[in-house]
């Protein structure tokens, strides 16, 4: 059986902690500054974690 391998956008837009969980960025954070607070502009530079249901699938196009 062949290796698998890993999908090159899962790759780009997720990471795994130590712990197992899938963390992603948020969105609204490329331009249009100006109508925002620079508070949420802030928030929004911070990792999240992924949605449990999506979780699972999200790891398989990773290969774990």
């Amino acid at each position: 059986m062949p290796k698998m391998k890993t999908h090159s956008g899962a790759k780009k837009r997720f990471r795994v902690t130590g712990k197992g969980k899938v963390m992603r960025e948020q969105a609204n954070r490329r331009h249009l500054f100006e109508g925002k607070a620079s508070k949420r502009t802030r928030r929004l530079a911070q990792d999240v974690a992924l949605a449990p249901a999506n979780a699972k699938g999200i790891k398989r196009l990773l290969g774990l």
